[in-house]
Order: C-alpha cells, then sequence, then structure tokens
C-alpha cells in the first residue's frame, strides 16, 4: 500500500521458498555500513514517529500481524493506532533494537549476539519468523519520506540487507529455542508406556 518494496525479498524465507540464491547469509559490505550510519543520524530525530508509522503500515498491509499483538489484535481503526501509547512504546522498543543494531555494524558479532537473543525472545511471545521480514520492508517505507533527497536504491540495498542479516539470524534462533523447547517436553523413550506390556 503506497510503498513498492512492500512484499520483496524482504519476506523471512521458509523452507519451501527458499531457492540456492537464497541460501546465501546477507553480507553487509564496509559501503552498506556507512550508508546506514549517515542515514542513522537523519531518521532517529524522527524516532519515535518512524515507530508509529512502522507499525501502523505493517497491520495495514498484513493485518495477519495483529494476531501476534494481544492489545492490538481487536482494534480495527488505524487512527486510534496512531495515537496508541502501547503502540508507540512497542514502535520505540523496535527502534532501540535498530539503533542497537547500527552500533554494533563494526562488531558484527555482537549483532548477530543481539539479533539471537530477540530472536528466541520472538519464541517466547509466539512470534513466528514469517513476519520479521514485513517489518524491515515497513521501515524502509517509513523512512524514505524523513530522509528524502538523500534516499537512493544503494541505500535502500544496505538497509535491505541490514534486515535480512538481522532476520536470517532471528529466524535461526527461533527455529533453535522451538527444536530446544520441543526436545524438552518429549518424554524419552523410557518414561513412554511400552504399549506391549500394558494391560486392557
Amino acid at each position: 500500500m503506497g510503498c513498492a518494496i512492500s512484499g520483496s525479498g524482504l519476506t523471512s524465507r521458509t523452507a519451501e521458498s527458499r531457492n540456492t540464491e537464497d541460501e546465501a547469509p546477507a553480507r553487509l559490505t564496509p559501503d552498506h555500513i556507512q550508508l546506514i550510519k549517515e542515514s542513522w543520524k537523519v531518521i532517529q530525530e524522527d524516532i519515535a514517529k518512524v515507530g508509529i508509522i512502522m507499525f501502523v503500515r505493517l497491520f495495514e498491509t498484513h493485518p495477519e500481524c495483529k494476531d501476534v499483538f494481544f492489545l492490538f489484535r481487536d482494534v480495527e481503526d488505524l487512527e486510534r493506532l496512531r495515537t496508541s501509547r502501547e503502540l508507540r512504546a512497542h514502535g520505540l522498543r523496535v527502534m532501540s533494537f535498530i539503533e542497537k543494531s547500527v552500533a554494533r555494524l563494526d562488531q558484527l558479532e555482537q549483532l548477530e549476539t543481539l539479533a539471537q537473543e530477540l530472536g528466541k525472545s520472538h519464541f517466547r511471545y509466539n512470534a513466528p519468523p514469517k513476519y520479521y521480514g514485513y517489518v524491515g520492508a515497513e521501515f524502509i517505507c517509513a523512512v524514505r519520506p524523513i530522509l528524502k533527497d538523500r534516499w537512493t536504491s544503494e541505500l535502500e540495498q544496505a538497509w535491505q540487507t541490514l534486515f535480512q542479516y538481522v532476520t536470517a539470524i532471528m529466524k535461526d534462533a527461533y527455529l533453535e529455542e522451538e527444536r530446544s523447547k520441543r526436545s524438552q517436553t518429549l518424554p524419552s523413550s523410557r518414561e513412554r508406556p511400552d504399549k506391549r506390556n500394558t494391560a486392557i
């Protein structure tokens, strides 16, 4: 809705949709890092505004995402969302994560740890990976008008790459947490009743 990249390649990859091109992790180049850092200086001046725009757009373009957010699940009025203190607070938390990510662009190991922690926490919140890529697309749509003539195709590619990089790590951490919890809840073969010895 109004942004050409909605539904672009930023959508989280599923096992069925992966192709050989998608298998390689996104690579952040020094040019990407420089472009992101420079643009972030401007974006952070409107950090709360971007957070709200991003989530209102997310719920408008992908209403199924509201299922993950208990507080907003039944809110149909977009104007009510725009003025919601809870949505503003959540938008600021996401923007804070992006700010921390930008601050760690020169220490990718630390950025990876940050993204892993977020992926694991999303498992606990029951927020599946299929939604992660939407946030990056809506972030880009929200910041483009703020950056105006500073916005270039190179800058768009840099931000897309950062979101692809982070969401891939988050997804892996989510799935790892899911596997870990599943293996903890499965009874061992010794704990399972042996049907051959079950009296009827």
